[in-house]
């Protein structure tokens, strides 16, 4: 791993189990845009068919979000969810590899790779990941969301912010919030 550097563009993870993993990329997001980079959001998880709180206002903002995946992996079959994540990578090699932005987030990409309730290295290998990370255009900077990032990618992160719950309402049976997780 090469030492940490804003010319050669630096790799960020937000993980673990508290909420704001996804909400800490989104400010970063706004503040790298207002400084006039060029911001791509992909999301490995989240799907167009629903309707996002952050994909509202990116959309009124020009910050770009592309939602490549079809829900939770509870929501759809193992089948549906590989070809989504196929999918979701080859699109993102492709958008990072070109070089367009300053800023891109994976979003839920931590998600996905931890998958174990069907195979998923054959559509989203690890080793991709980090070999994007080590050959991406130089000064773009990458953000990877989501629960349990795998400790190779914490390795090759630049930094890396664990995310903690101390005390969360969904225990006391209050559902996703409009507003907050929607």
């Amino acid at each position: 791993m090469s030492k940490p550097s804003k010319e050669r563009g630096l790799t960020l993870i937000y993980t673990g189990d508290g909420k704001g993993k996804t909400t800490a990329s989104i400010g970063l997001a706004v503040r790298a845009y207002g400084r006039g980079k060029r911001v791509l959001m992909i999301q490995f998880i989240k799907s167009p068919q629903r309707t996002y709180g952050e994909k509202l206002v990116f959309d009124k903002l020009g910050i770009e979000m592309i939602q490549k995946g079809i829900g939770f992996t509870w929501t759809k079959t193992p089948e549906e969810h590989r070809a989504a994540l196929k999918d979701a990578w080859t699109y993102t090699k492709e958008r990072v590899m070109a070089g367009e932005h300053d800023l891109v987030i994976l979003d839920e990409i931590n998600n996905a790779l931890a998958i174990n309730s069907f195979p998923i290295d054959d559509v989203l290998p690890l080793q991709e990941v980090l070999d994007l990370i080590s050959q991406r255009p130089q000064g773009m900077h990458l953000v990877l969301t989501g629960r349990n990032a795998n400790s190779k990618l914490i390795e090759a992160a630049d930094l890396v912010s664990d995310v903690t719950v101390s005390k969360h309402y969904y225990d006391e049976g209050i559902p996703a919030v409009m507003g907050i997780e929607l």
